[in-house]
């Protein structure tokens, strides 16, 4: 038998369990799902979101590869340094050496002894691959090819690619000649954020130069709208590679594929990579930089307040639907005092992105605020006196 102290305790547990149960469902719902990353036939791949650097696949992502022509993108990120530095020009022509005319391999059909301008040069390196446009550039540059590949080295240097050294401007096989998957997608990135005019050439389909017309061997450019870059590689030891880019609802994504099986594999392996990216994940701005996040009092000051914010935007790479589950919380300084600098750093604004995942960045005085007159700062250092006394908060505003 039940008495009814027994039915309501039941009944309350019921309700408990089904609370606790609606609870786990709802937190569930609220946990996006990822599925494994695509597994590649490939050597080495990896692919990373170009706002942010995060890296959303990778595999044997610092293995020393051959590149192939993938070389050609740090050789045309060369060339884009110097036409912005002025010491070359688009419309310079170069008078094309036997070196570069006797080059083996993807060419562009340049001619010894004749003039070709800088122009379609670059296009030539970019589009065609041609190997004798990039000894002929590379010469133009810097006088011989030996001494433009110092350059790139050092450029390599500068930009952090750790694990790559180049002996040629061309991608032509050599033990010494070496990248990873890492570098190039750092290298990539560096050029679309530094010279996107000079990028918008990779996503030219074909070329023409001396009634020759070739196609660009990025097949990704033919399939899908959204790529726009970047650059193909093949040799017998490389394989066959792709460093492909593409934009989505404002995310752009950057792969790199190295050694491939085939020609139509390093595409196809590549459109997985991508495919996965823009599904399963969004480069979302959480907070944008110089917009107010906190007004708090400021003591001794010409102004009683102050706005808070960030120096910049801040934007990270989420799985999709995760944005929802984020938290944000501030600490400042427990008493703000002029004079205070625009950029002044008084606190801190953190995000808790997921458990093992936490992202900081400094609170800063978005507008400077001299200090106040004698008469003033007396006031306030008595007014604040007796609200710390009282336990009152100094980062209040007055009423």
């Amino acid at each position: 038998m039940t008495t009814g102290t027994g039915r309501t305790y039941a009944c309350r547990h019921l309700v408990i369990k089904a609370i606790v149960l609606l609870w786990a469902t709802a937190s569930l719902a609220a946990e996006p799902i990822i599925p494994a990353p695509p597994q590649l036939a490939a050597s080495a791949y990896l692919l990373m979101d170009a706002t942010t650097g995060k890296i959303l696949v990778e595999h044997n992502a610092d293995q020393r590869l051959p590149p192939a022509s993938l070389t050609k993108i740090m050789t045309s990120f060369v060339a884009a340094n110097a036409l912005r530095a002025g010491t070359i020009s688009n419309a310079d022509e170069v008078l094309i050496s036997v070196k570069a005319w006797r080059m083996k391999g993807s060419l562009m059909f340049i001619r010894e002894g004749t003039r070709v301008s800088v122009e379609d040069l670059i296009r030539g390196v970019i589009i065609q691959s041609g190997n004798d446009a990039s000894v002929a550039l590379a010469e133009h540059i810097a006088g011989s090819e030996e001494a433009f590949v110092d350059v790139m080295n050092q450029q390599a240097e500068r930009l952090g690619m750790t694990n790559t050294h180049f002996m040629n401007s061309t991608g032509l096989p050599d033990e010494n000649h070496y990248t990873t998957a890492r570098d190039m997608a750092r290298l990539t990135v560096e050029l679309i954020n530094r010279f996107p005019e000079h990028y918008k050439i990779y996503s030219e389909t074909s070329f023409t130069y001396n009634n020759i017309s070739q196609r660009n061997r990025n097949k990704l450019l033919f399939r899908d709208k959204t790529v726009d870059g970047v650059k193909t590689g093949h040799t017998e030891a490389a394989g066959y590679c792709l460093v492909s880019s593409a934009v989505r609802d404002d995310m752009r994504l950057v792969s790199v594929v190295m050694g491939a099986l085939t020609e139509p594999a390093r595409a196809i392996e590549s459109q997985k990579l991508l495919t996965y990216g823009f599904r399963y994940f969004e480069t979302a701005t959480l907070y944008a930089g110089n917009e107010s996040l906190k007004r708090v009092r400021v003591w001794g000051g010409t102004h009683e307040s102050i706005n808070l914010g960030l120096s910049q935007d801040i934007v990270v790479t989420l799985p999709r639907g995760a944005r929802t589950g984020l938290t944000a919380s501030t600490v400042v300084d427990r008493e703000i005092h002029a004079p205070l600098t625009s950029g002044q750093e008084l606190g801190k604004l953190t995000i808790q992105i997921s458990d093992e995942e936490s992202l900081s960045q400094p609170l800063v005085a978005l507008n400077a605020v001299e200090r106040a007159g004698l008469f003033s700062r007396l006031w306030d250092a008595i007014s604040l006196f007796f609200l710390n006394l009282f336990g009152g908060d100094p980062l209040a505003l007055p009423e």
